[in-house]
């Protein structure tokens, strides 16, 4: 896309957009606005004010303004602030790694497993350790599903079993093997200090000792999981925000082929 510049007030704004040289966009093309926020454990003065100021220039942000400060207790201050950055990536160099597997529909993936495997696939999936959270969870396994993508339940060809949370990887591993699951699907939305990947890291673990890993598809997902941090802790795939279960079940069913899973 080609831009250029053009005259507005007697100011020249760029126009033109180079993705080898890609800065936010706030007001106009390139200007580098940006909208940060952040908590800091000061009262809510003008101290707390000039803290939040110094510490947006140190990230890097020219000019920045705090234009939202406010008291969550006598101690701690939620800030937003608004600045420029000079720095800017080159978006034609980025390669982001990510599941490589066709999404199908409900039906498509009836019919794929029918084609393939003869029988129901089993899906087992929870929210597994401390984490008391089941909406990720419940949107992939629950027969409503959510934002109009059925879950799992609803698939003819699929038997799912929704564990819900708080379930200990010990647990999980039991379930499994006594449903015979194929598929394994981890649900992580509780991820202070890295809590998720310690649980994360843990199942496999669990699940390589006990012999059951290479007889099973296992995939992760949640609000920080990547398909990259997923592969580095031993699990087939992760799936981030935006993924339904029509992208965990046909990722899934097309591995265990590959894998000649029956």
């Amino acid at each position: 896309m080609s831009g250029g510049l053009y005259n507005l007030d007697k100011k020249v704004y760029d126009t033109t957009l180079d993705l080898t040289d890609l800065k936010p966009y706030g007001d106009t093309m390139n200007d580098g606005k940006v909208q940060l926020s952040f908590t800091l454990p000061v009262a809510d003065d003008e101290r707390g004010i000039e803290a939040a100021k110094l510490l947006a220039k140190k990230m890097g942000f020219m000019d920045p303004a705090v234009v939202c400060h406010k008291a969550l207790d006598s101690d701690f201050t939620f800030y937003v602030v608004y600045g420029q950055t000079i720095y800017s990536v080159d978006y034609t160099k980025i390669n982001v790694i990510k599941v490589e597997s066709e999404v199908m529909e409900m039906e498509e993936v009836n019919e794929f497993i029918r084609e393939h495997f003869h029988r129901k696939i089993v899906v087992v999936g929870a929210s597994t350790g401390t984490d008391a959270h089941t909406v990720g969870i419940d949107a992939i396994m629950n027969r409503k599903g959510f934002a109009g993508h059925y879950g799992l339940e609803r698939y003819d060809m699929v038997e799912a079993y929704n564990l819900g949370s708080q379930v200990t990887n010990e647990e999980f591993l039991a379930k499994a093997k006594e449903l015979h699951a194929d598929v394994l699907l981890v649900s992580q939305t509780v991820t202070q200090k890295d809590i998720h990947i310690k649980n994360l890291t843990e199942l496999i673990e669990l699940l390589e000792a006990d012999g059951y890993r290479d007889k099973c598809i296992v995939c992760c997902g949640g609000p920080r999981i990547t398909h990259e941090l997923a592969k580095e802790l031993g699990y087939d795939a992760g799936f981030g925000p935006g993924c339904f279960a029509e992208h965990n079940i046909s990722f899934a069913v097309n591995e265990m082929v590959k894998r000649g899973l029956k």
